[in-house]
């Protein structure tokens, strides 16, 4: 939010205070996180005695939850109301000391120190290291408050229709952080314009805005610096983020209310950061093997019944492209019932019978759900009558008919209400459905009350959080930890823990396939290792070459998807080539699950994504800063998706010695490429001294990975290196190799 007019004005209407100096700077044992420090910021310097009188102070408080990790939480009125912040797992784990004399202050957290220097000017900074990395200073920490006429720029996303903008409130804190020379800003959550966020302003409210638009489905209050360290705001309702844009010398963050706090996490590396930043939201988990291969789905509106699906699953055997999961998307359950968890009875007469027959097929089975219960659901008196449902201040029921016709919402804070609706989610495990796709979770609303007591502009973005956490424990539940998993669009910090998630409403053109890209890696830079996008565009039916590219570059991810929105997405109703690819590139991904499951399962224990932003892997690499129409999968693959009708894609390899994997051809890196490919084709380079795991079969994802296993090794190393392959069962082997023996 812009409260400012230029470098010397406050906007009209708009008055603030800022912490002037460090007046008095003390030890203290009344923290989240127990020793700390505490210091008084009068918002004017403090030159007498008469000065203290009539004269607001924020109190800003130091500690540290975690090694490497320093809170910092910013008070004016300490008392005010405040809801608290997101779970944190990792908290608790901090060994922190401290140092308050002449000097000022010194909160040592290892990797990490803040100082805090007495008097005047407020100087706060923060080591990595020993190197400082970036601080707060002059007019960083304020408390400002809007008159009713304040002329400020707000960025609000979303309305009444589409699910509540946040209130308007009345005071805000603000703090601002150094934004050093050549620093660059990453993260946010999945935003789809420009990767580097330098320049931007970046509302944290989550919307259903497609991905042509500056709305994100996933808003993640956490940015990471290139200068070696990370940011999460501590606040689940609406952050305002000036990224270099309102004060281009700094990242300015304002919440409303009389509190803010945030956590500062050391890197040096970006994968430092991400490492200590997941440690302390959430780790995801391991995710199935059979989750790798490909899903294919019926697709939004399109007509289809059980001899449909099985025409497709049939015809997708036949032509040797396999698949792992059938998807069913909004229609298995009647019209105008979203969600009343019951097969459409005209349609699927014989769900448990279908369901036994898919599995026949060796397929798992995945339903589309949402938070919602349309007014005309056998569920919707059921719920309401038992106070489940989101209320309005008088006391009914909050409905509207946008996407479901007199809709209510389930309120899961209400620990009856989420019982309820997991018994429903229970009885569809029962009769055979493997995983859920859990649509929506933006659209909600914050003129209601919450049976909690939760202030309606924090659960406006929480809520996803806890939609998908009852569905997915459900899952963990019944099919154990490590087969669980989702097909989430909405999140916020910590959704990473209930993966996966997919990049929601994208259009069928070259354009939207890039744009899917860079919230992909936005999305990867906040915490997510696994992500997913409908190939060939969700809305539009995508011309043959837009859906034989989408295809190539979706198979080279963690998760891959078909679907649409009016027309179904099988490759041969575009033509026999699109066949062909998807026949190559499902095949390419089957070879690849050794290295794709080992990669991720290192992150669920590290954090570190499998689609990997160049800046992640090549940190040192000025070039990699931009970089945002090509990506590593995993540590050891870079892919570069062509985004154009004829083929022509311009790429970077970093410094050494990369193999094509399709063509065998080494080229040296250290600059840019252009290169033409068929449809059959893209730039797949194997970075310089990788050892390939490289799986025997091509028909399925979830396979002995030992049985037939060859290493491929390719130039550019030297010595020996050592690969784990671990199948899907558990079983684990280190393979060393000699690097200079080159046999890929």
């Amino acid at each position: 939010m812009k409260f400012t007019d230029g470098f010397w004005q406050l906007r009209p209407g708009v008055s603030a205070l800022y912490a002037q100096e460090a007046y008095d700077i003390a030890a203290t044992d009344e923290t989240p996180d127990g020793t700390g420090i505490v210091i008084t910021a009068p918002t004017m310097v403090i030159a007498k005695r008469g000065d203290t009188l009539n004269r607001p102070v924020l109190t800003t408080t130091l500690s540290s939850p975690a090694e490497g990790v320093i809170r910092v939480r910013i008070a004016h009125h300490a008392g005010g109301r405040r809801q608290g912040g997101f779970s944190l797992p990792g908290a608790g784990t901090g060994t922190a000391s401290i140092s308050v004399g002449d000097h000022g202050g010194v909160l040592d957290a290892g990797s990490l120190v803040a100082r805090i220097t007495p008097g005047e000017p407020w100087d706060l900074s923060f080591e990595v290291d020993g190197r400082r990395v970036t601080g707060s200073g002059h007019k960083a920490q304020g408390y400002v408050r809007l008159a009713d006429d304040a002329q400020v720029d707000r960025g609000i996303v979303g309305n009444g229709r589409q699910g509540g903008a946040a209130p308007r409130a009345s005071a805000y804190v603000h703090e601002q952080l150094d934004l050093g020379v050549g620093e660059h800003v990453y993260g946010l959550g999945e935003r789809f314009g420009p990767l580097v966020k330098n320049g931007q302003t970046v509302e944290i409210w989550n919307a259903d805005g497609g991905t042509s638009s500056e709305q994100a489905y996933k808003n993640v209050p956490f940015h990471l610096s290139d200068r070696g360290y990370g940011v999460l705001v501590n606040d689940p309702g609406h952050v305002s983020y000036e990224i270099g844009s309102e004060s281009v010398e700094r990242v300015q963050f304002s919440v409303s209310g009389e509190v803010l706090e945030y956590f500062v996490i050391a890197g040096p590396t970006p994968k430092d950061v991400l490492g200590r930043y997941t440690a302390l939201t959430g780790r995801p988990p391991v995710v199935p093997a059979w989750s790798y291969g490909l899903w294919l789905s019926t697709s939004f509106t399109t007509d289809y019944d059980e001899q449909t699906v099985n025409s497709f699953i049939d015809e997708m055997s036949a032509r040797e492209l396999p698949v792992s999961v059938f998807h069913f998307d909004c229609f298995w359950m009647r019209e105008f019932q979203w969600c009343d968890f019951e097969w459409d009875p005209r349609v699927f007469p014989d769900p448990e019978g279908m369901l036994g027959r898919l599995h026949d097929k060796d397929l798992r089975v995945c339903v589309w759900i949402n938070p919602y219960i349309a007014q005309r659901s056998p569920l919707f008196r059921e719920a309401a009558d038992q106070g489940f449902l989101v209320k309005r201040a008088d006391g009914s029921v909050w409905q509207w008919d946008l996407w479901q016709a007199g809709m209510g919402l389930v309120d899961f804070t209400n620990p009856d209400a989420t019982a309820w609706y997991q018994s429903k989610l229970r009885g569809l495990v029962a009769q055979g459905v493997d995983c859920f796709k859990t649509d929506f979770g933006e659209r909600i609303p914050t003129d209601v009350v919450w049976a909690d007591g939760a202030d309606p502009e924090r659960m406006h973005n929480l809520y996803t959080d806890l939609y998908n956490r009852a569905v997915f424990d459900v899952l963990t539940e019944t099919r154990g930890a490590g087969d669980a998993v989702l097909f989430a669009r909405s999140a916020t910090a910590g959704g990473q823990t209930m993966p996966v998630h997919w990049g929601g409403d994208s259009t069928s053109t070259y354009t939207s396939m890039a744009e899917t890209l860079r919230g992909g890696l936005s999305l990867a830079l906040s915490g997510f290792a696994f992500w997913s996008h409908d190939i060939g565009g969700f809305e539009g039916m995508p011309d043959a070459g837009v859906f034989k590219r989408w295809t190539a570059f979706g198979l080279l991810g963690s998760h891959s998807r078909f679907h649409g929105s009016s027309s179904y997405r099988v490759p041969w109703a575009f033509d026999e080539e699109a066949v062909e690819v998807t026949r190559q590139f499902t095949h390419l991904k089957m070879r690849l699950m050794p290295y794709l499951y080992q990669q991720g399962l290192d992150a669920a224990a590290t954090g570190v994504p499998l689609m990997r932003p160049m800046v992640l892997e090549f940190p040192e690499d000025p070039a990699t800063a931009y970089l945002d129409r090509q990506y590593m999968l995993g540590s050891d693959l870079l892919v570069a998706p062509v985004f154009t009708e004829d083929g022509e894609v311009e790429f970077y390899l970093p410094a050494g010695e990369w193999t094509s994997l399709l063509t065998g051809e080494t080229v040296t890196g250290g600059g840019w490429r252009r290169e033409k490919h068929g449809f059959d084709s893209l730039p797949l380079y194997v970075r310089p001294g990788t050892a390939l795991p490289w799986g025997a079969r091509v028909d399925r994802p979830d396979y002995d990975y030992h049985d037939g296993l060859r290493l491929r090794v390719f130039p550019g190393g030297a010595g020996s290196t050592t690969v784990t392959v671990t199948d899907p069962d558990g079983r684990a082997e280190d393979y060393t190799v000699d690097l200079e023996e080159i046999t890929a």
